[in-house]
């Protein structure tokens, strides 16, 4: 079993408060949630209305391939939101 996590920093400044942002990151935590049977959360940021950062958590049997279904989770994120990815990084434990 491998346990994988991904932390997405996105800038949105189309968002101009504190209430338009979390109706956005709950739309998309719970699309990418819904679409890709992971675990998604807010995990920093909070107080800042353009900057949203999520962490996906994903766990993966020993055949898979972490790397591909991240992938996939970015271009849906992509596809999703108006908000621009400005930073990405992953870890395998």
């Amino acid at each position: 079993m491998i346990v994988g996590v991904m932390r997405v920093k996105l800038y949105a400044p189309y968002i101009h408060s504190l209430k338009e942002k979390r109706m956005e990151v709950k739309s998309l935590t719970a699309k990418v949630g819904n679409k890709f049977n992971v675990s998604v959360a807010e995990v920093d940021a909070q107080n800042l209305h353009q900057t949203i950062i999520i962490a996906i958590a994903l766990v993966f049997s020993d055949g898979m391939t972490p790397d591909s279904v991240w992938d996939c989770i970015l271009n849906f994120i992509e596809a999703n939101t108006e908000a621009e990815i400005t930073e990405v990084s992953r870890e395998i434990r």
